[in-house]
């Protein structure tokens, strides 16, 4: 039985995370964390020494998230981190812990299975295509930018090649922001705007052709719950940080 500690508990995602969790056999949900509910406890360290865990569960803010992960790696318990906000060397340093304390940590821009297909078909098309950029897509109330499914997208790309730039962006005329910001070697250009979820577009483009893949997220929680079951059964299993749901569908 894999013992699960919820932070952002009564969030969109995280709620709908704890009722699956409740209803899985081999899962047993010890704890959750909740800012707004009284009746929670109000801090990741608060919720795990007072019943300890296996795996904390973090959906919750990008101001929060750093913080709870290395609460609860230092305490030993390892991680599956659903929110967005981190840094490549808040990354690093989350590796470090979880590799210390001999612990895993699962991270991902996104926990849908679609959207985990996306970073690795686009990962295969910069194998064969010279130039693309991304294009990242969320509420006008999402407040940091770029949204972790599109930075994981760029990272994941830099590992194929860095993409060819025809005109230097510091030889831009006029404003140098309107080519966007640069991640991971990719230029990527954040949209905030109502009724958008999260949606995440690689465009790829070749002399004469272009190809686009693009995924939509829905105004339902389901997609990110298969996702984040998974993760929480692959956790226990490794030591030290994994980037992308991808990496668990082999």
């Amino acid at each position: 039985m894999i013992r699960v500690c919820i932070a952002g508990i009564t969030g969109w995602t995280g709620s709908a995370v704890a009722e699956a969790v409740e209803a899985a056999a081999d899962l047993e949900l010890v704890s959750g964390v909740s800012r707004s509910d009284p009746a929670r406890f109000s801090s990741v360290a608060e919720a795990l020494d007072a019943a300890p865990a296996d795996v904390l569960v973090d959906y919750t803010h990008a101001a929060a998230v750093r913080e709870n992960v290395l609460a609860a790696l230092a305490r030993g318990v390892g991680v599956v981190v659903g929110s967005s906000g981190l840094s490549a060397a808040d990354y690093d340093e989350i590796d470090a812990a979880a590799r210390e304390r001999g612990v895993g940590a699962i991270a991902a821009g996104n926990f849908s299975v679609t959207a985990a297909l996306l970073v690795r078909f686009a990962a295969d098309a910069a194998r064969h295509v010279a130039a693309w950029e991304v294009i990242d897509y969320a509420s006008a109330g999402k407040e940091d930018a770029p949204s972790g499914t599109s930075r994981e997208l760029a990272e994941r790309l830099a590992g194929v090649h860095t993409p060819e730039v025809a005109v230097p962006l510091d030889e831009t005329l006029g404003a140098r922001e309107a080519r966007g910001a640069t991640v991971a070697g990719t230029q990527v250009h954040s949209l905030r705007l109502p009724s958008f979820t999260v949606s995440t577009e690689v465009v790829f483009a070749a002399t004469g052709e272009r190809l686009s893949i693009r995924h939509d997220a829905g105004e339902s929680a389901a997609p990110y719950v298969a996702g984040t079951l998974l993760a929480i059964r692959a956790v226990p299993g490794r030591v030290g940080l994994t980037r992308g749901l991808d990496r668990l569908l082999d």
